[in-house]
């Protein structure tokens, strides 16, 4: 071997060494799991559940045994198959899969016996059973107490359905359901994820019922699925499905239910001592490190977060006598529900009690979940230790737990040690023998993987606007883990065919030029209402979505604005840049002289003006020239107290500039951030203050400005603080650098490495559909709003990741009240965020237009 390979190898040591360490140690905790995303195929398509894992009652013949059931395969001949027609009266056929540890089940898949076209036998609708032990069985039922789900109407087609509420189980069985003598076969596939928690029951009292306002809430589990007598005993329900309750307990993210629905909950009257105590059994001995229960808050009816809990630990026949206590902090102030964090301190135990102190006459859960680690057990008989009770004799030799901290940091190293020395291999054949080769095959997938999966979104929002790639053809998904999302309570998907969404591709690079009715033919998507103009070609900024019936706007070829003298700049600071351009603040003298005659400023003769200059760089290419030049047309035609205004160009010599205005005050978002509403804090604090009213005032300002374009039919696209300049006296006026700042690169969601998208602002229809319209627009001023009367100080939906905010606008297109909305701001009248939540409506049509808001904004004026 080389030396420089020995010396690499050593190098590599050094770092992967503590690295792998690192990893092994802190990879125990466990975060809960969530339905939403725990929708992974479990293996029957897949495979990865064995033959010998899938049984059933009987069979048709050895061709269509349990084993050939598997979802989307033609094997055998063609389907599980019963032994004989199922009659009515006698239902107790049923297909079995052994998933061999608990799993968290929220999605099934059915499919009926097609086989070429020989067979046509399915099971209309069905039951499920499922047991967690292999000996219990529990019949499931939906959550209006509805066993029999809506299968098949034909052989071919998969049917998903979501299992609300979704099943902790390792053993399910399918159960068809006739009302007639007939023949049924069965494909079948589950959805979910591993159950970390290793939870397998729970044990609590009865939740209760509360009157309020002459209402009845009723806080019972509704979906408990063990025995209730006088309490819940050996089973999991609510508490345990993944969702967690809103922060008004009346409500329920479920229709056609009950007020309460979604909290189990208790009144201090009915526990003299004080608590509520509820026991937690697991499928064997963890480590456990915390329990986080999602409680209620909303003090305003009696309704608190715990005081004070108290858990105590069996890990053998006895419980530990030293419990763990801990007492959150009571918050009087914000009546949200949330999650509270009580660390276990890393206790061994199968089973854990815990007792809930009442800090208030109601206490209400929706959720409890545990992370934990599996422990270890010297399998082996160990000598008595000293000090053992006295009543114990030799001969007992009774087991004691051992202390794995050391032999798991041991395993850690051992296998970090293998995992680098296999490592180390792979890298020098990599690098003497297989580099370049790889390099090759990396490029060519790395291209394959850009051209299939640049999306509808990325595409409007691309630097390049020429940008072309063959559409994708229609493949079946390989992806053992890839997870579903259906749009629909009865999604169905067509057999050995994955749909995607068309790619932008498959339009014409001269879409911009067709007229509306053009673009909606047959077979070529129309993905926006308005044809895009450069949106963001120069400088990176986002600018305007033109309409095809404005399009004469860029008919002829003079430039409308007067050439303005570039020794007339002081350049100050770069404000951003983007793939062919920049932005830069500048001061400008005897700026008054080049201007309309009906545009003033509102300076004093001969002082310098503040302006926005953007600039081509000079080895843009010829694409990127054209959209500037169509940029400072549209421009130009912008002429409103509230849009940011086009004053002058530079377009006889590189580099091509634009002269916009700029506002002393920066933009709104930087503006609010740096003030405090009036009240105690800004007193306390020396802070500077804006009130409610000019708050309100400017964002008066943005919606007028809003009317204006919305009467061109101009789309902005990416309307948001960061795109309003404030001037003297809370002047606004909207802009569009957000995008070529380094400043809010946060606040854009990168695409394939491509283009980048303002998903928290996005309508549900721009992200999934790729529309972009004046209803968009709306939808996008609603945050804005949001942002506005909460001074900037948080990201819209700052506690999702940008993953979790794509899934939420899956939310809103499903419509099955899971959708999160942003929450009212502390100092929003409910007028306003009535309003706010109306341009928030699922339905384009139903958001009121920019001059409806206009008009209310002027109306709530205090």
């Amino acid at each position: 071997m080389k030396a420089r390979s020995r010396f690499e190898m050593n190098h590599l040591w050094k770092i992967i060494f503590p690295l792998s360490l690192l990893l092994y140690l802190s990879g125990n905790v466990k975060s809960q799991v969530n339905p939403s995303v725990c929708r992974s195929p479990l293996g029957m398509s897949g495979r990865q559940i064995l033959d010998e894992d899938i049984s059933a009652s009987s069979q048709w013949s050895e061709s269509t045994a349990a084993k050939y059931g598997r979802l989307d395969s033609e094997e055998g001949d063609g389907a599980w198959c019963p032994e004989s027609t199922i009659e009515p009266e006698n239902m107790n056929e049923f297909l079995q899969i052994d998933l061999r540890s608990l799993h968290f089940i929220t999605l099934v898949g059915t499919q009926g016996r097609h086989a070429g076209g020989i067979g046509n036998e399915f099971a209309q609708t069905y039951k499920i059973k499922y047991s967690r032990d292999g000996s219990r069985w529990i019949s499931w039922r939906n959550r209006q107490g509805k066993e029999v789900i809506e299968g098949n109407r034909n052989a071919y087609d998969i049917v998903l359905k979501d299992l609300e509420p979704p099943i902790i189980a390792r053993f399910v069985r399918f159960m068809p359901v006739i009302d007639h003598s007939m023949n049924v076969c069965m494909r079948v596939e589950l959805y979910g994820c591993e159950w970390l928690d290793g939870l397998v029951s729970y044990n609590a009292p009865l939740g209760q019922e509360m009157i309020l306002h002459d209402q009845e809430v009723y806080l019972n589990d509704s979906v408990y699925d063990g025995a209730i007598l006088y309490s819940m005993t050996e089973g999991l329900g609510q508490l345990t499905d993944g969702m967690c309750g809103l922060d008004d307990f009346t409500l329920s993210h479920v229709y056609n239910v009950w007020p309460g629905y979604d909290y189990v909950g208790w009144t201090n009257e009915s526990f003299p001592n004080g608590y509520v105590e509820i026991m937690f059994e697991f499928d064997r001995t963890r480590n456990f490190t915390t329990m986080k229960v999602h409680c209620n808050n909303m003090f305003s009816q009696r309704v608190k977060v715990f005081q004070k809990v108290v858990c105590y630990f069996r890990s053998d026949l006895d419980w530990e006598p030293t419990p763990v206590s801990f007492s959150p902090v009571m918050d009087d102030v914000n009546p949200s529900a949330r999650f509270v964090t009580v660390s276990l301190q890393n206790h061994m135990a199968s089973a854990i009690k815990c007792q809930y102190y009442f800090s208030d006459m109601w206490m209400m859960f929706s959720e409890i979940t545990f992370q934990s680690d599996t422990a270890m057990y010297n399998t082996t008989l160990a000598p008595r230790k000293t000090g053992a009770p006295p009543n114990t004799q030799p001969g007992d030799n009774p087991v004691h737990k051992v202390d794995d901290s050391n032999t798991r940091i041991l395993i850690g190293c051992l296998v970090a040690i293998i995992f680098i020395l296999v490592a180390i291999i792979v890298i020098i054949l990599w690098r003497q023998v297989w580099q370049k080769v790889l390099e090759k095959v990396s490029r060519r997938m790395l291209d394959d993987e850009l051209t299939a999966s640049l999306s509808i979104q990325s595409e409007a929002f691309s630097c390049n606007n020429n940008l072309t790639s063959s559409a994708p053809s229609e493949q079946e998904s390989s992806s053992t883990y890839e997870r579903i999302f259906p749009l629909g309570a009865d999604y169905q998907e067509p057999s050995r065919l994955v749909r995607k969404l068309p790619d932008v591709s498959q339009v014409s690079e001269d879409t911009a030029s067709k007229s509306p009715q053009s673009s909606t033919q047959e077979g070529v998507p129309h993905y926006a209402e308005a044809d895009i103009v450069n949106l963001q070609g120069v400088t990176g900024g986002n600018t305007y979505a033109v309409p095809a019936v404005t399009m004469d706007l860029l008919s002829g070829k003079d430039i409308p604005i007067e050439e303005f003298p570039r020794k007339l700049f002081t350049f100050k600071e770069k404000l951003g840049e983007g793939q062919f351009g920049e932005v830069h603040l500048c001061e400008a003298e005897d700026m008054e002289e080049f201007m309309d005659k009906d545009f003033s400023f509102d300076v004093s003769e001969n002082q310098t003006v503040l302006v926005a200059v953007k600039m081509l760089r000079a080895d843009a290419n010829k694409n990127a020239r054209n959209d500037f030049l169509k940029e400072i047309k549209i421009m130009s035609r912008l002429k409103d107290p509230n849009i940011i205004r086009l004053l002058g160009v530079c377009m006889s010599s590189d580099p091509l500039c634009m002269i916009t205005e700029y506002m002393e005050n920066g933009d709104l978002n930087q503006f609010l951030s740096r003030h405090e509403p009036e009240g105690m804090i800004a007193l306390l604090s020396n802070a500077p203050t804006v009130s409610y009213s000019n708050l309100q005032h400017m964002a008066t300002q943005i919606a007028s400005g809003m009317k204006y374009l919305s009467s061109l039919n101009f789309v902005h696209r990416d309307l948001a603080t960061r795109n309003c300049l404030v001037g003297k006296n809370y002047t606004i006026k909207i802009a569009d650098f957000g995008m070529s700042r380094n400043l809010y690169s946060g606040d854009y969601y990168r695409i394939q490495g491509r283009a980048v998208l303002p998903i928290r602002w996005m309508s549900w229809e721009s992200i999934l559909l790729g529309k972009f319209t004046t209803a968009s627009d709306v939808w996008a001023f609603g945050v804005t709003l949001w942002e506005t009367l909460t001074f900037c100080k948080e990201q819209p939906y700052s506690q999702l990741s940008d993953e979790q905010v794509i899934e939420n606008t899956g939310e809103f297109f499903r419509d099955q009240r899971r959708q999160i909305y942003l929450p009212q701001p502390a100092m929003c009248p409910d007028p306003i965020y009535k309003l706010m939540l109306s341009c928030w409506h699922r339905n384009a049509k139903e958001r009121p237009s920019f001059q409806e808001i206009h008009r209310v904004l002027l109306e709530n004026t205090p």
